[in-house]
């Protein structure tokens, strides 16, 4: 089969269409001929060298995909051959098939198409479990986002407005500080001509939760801008890895920081996650109150453009791959 990988880390350039043989499903796996697989900022670390695989986890990148299930394995019973499921990944996605744990599958919701699934299980099981199984978000309270345009941000937009928050966002760019005001956002700032803590504070606004993408370089901003027992959820570290923190501040506060990731947690944590996420996203997907925010999709082949047009940042919602 055709697949994707990085043998030698680096550009774009790097990315590799291979051929490996077909994986099958082990015990408590199905099988999936991957009809689209989303491309993350995740996949562009890897490449670089800077995220590998968790242990036993395939070199071929991609953390997330949809398509058909072709085989099943030993002891599944919720997951039938034909049905069209979209699933979350510790890699494997940019393949024309993987084996993956039946927990992190889920039959693909009625309203969205296969193609847009295969960008969904990422932002989705990344939103809900940091926003509002860690971060707790409750209804009226306010969300701040940190890069607003990307696939995650325009996930947390709609779904921080579904279920009654008042949501503020960051962004490069008015381009992209439209969209978002279009799709939901109550107010945007963008990063690149204004301090956001100071537009928070001019308007009388403090966060209940962040979501961060940045970390180091935003924390002391982040700390401020919380609200009286706020939450700031670090989710990247794309503003680096070391900061100092004024602990005088937070305890003032109440608040609290906490920092996760997704790809590294056992498959139970992972399910979980995924049946939560699926109990509460997919009636909204189903219903049109939240959509999928695909930005471009390339072939597999074409593997090297995708990576460059996320690391340029000039797209608003997902990149991806088909097959």
């Amino acid at each position: 089969m055709r697949a994707v990988t990085a043998p030698t880390p680096g550009g774009v350039d790097a990315l590799e269409v291979v051929d490996r043989p077909m994986p099958e499903p082990a015990p408590g796996e199905v099988l999936i001929r991957v009809t689209a697989a989303g491309v993350n900022r995740a996949d562009l670390l890897q490449r670089q060298g800077y995220y590998d695989p968790p242990p036993g986890a395939t070199d071929i990148l991609g953390l997330e995909c949809s398509g058909d299930i072709v085989a099943v394995g030993e002891g599944v019973t919720d997951l039938q051959i034909g049905e069209h499921v979209c699933a979350l990944l510790s890699g494997g996605g940019y393949a024309e098939y993987v084996a993956v744990p039946a927990g992190q599958v889920a039959i693909a919701p009625g309203g969205v198409s296969l193609v847009e699934a295969g960008g969904l299980m990422e932002v989705a099981a990344t939103v809900w479990s940091n926003v509002f199984m860690i971060g707790k978000l409750q209804h009226g309270e306010t969300l701040l986002v940190h890069g607003g345009g990307s696939g995650i941000g325009t996930m947390a937009i709609q779904l921080g407005k579904a279920f009654g928050a008042r949501v503020v966002v960051t962004v490069g760019s008015q381009e992209k500080a439209d969209f978002c005001r279009d799709l939901g956002a109550d107010l945007t700032i963008n990063y690149r001509e204004q301090d956001f803590v100071e537009v928070m504070k001019a308007q009388g606004i403090k966060a209940d939760v962040i979501l961060d993408i940045i970390g180091a370089k935003y924390l002391a901003a982040n700390i401020a801008a919380l609200a009286t027992a706020g939450r700031l959820v670090i989710i990247g570290l794309q503003g680096g890895i070391k900061a100092e923190i004024n602990l005088g501040a937070l305890l003032t506060k109440r608040a609290a920081v906490m920092a996760t990731s997704l790809r590294a947690r056992p498959t139970a944590e992972k399910s979980a996650i995924v049946s939560a996420m699926v109990a509460q996203v997919w009636p909204l997907l189903a219903d049109g109150t939240v959509r999928p925010i695909i930005h471009s999709t390339y072939p597999l082949e074409d593997v090297r453009s995708a990576h460059q047009e996320l690391e340029d940042s000039t797209h608003t919602g997902k990149v991806l791959l088909t097959l």
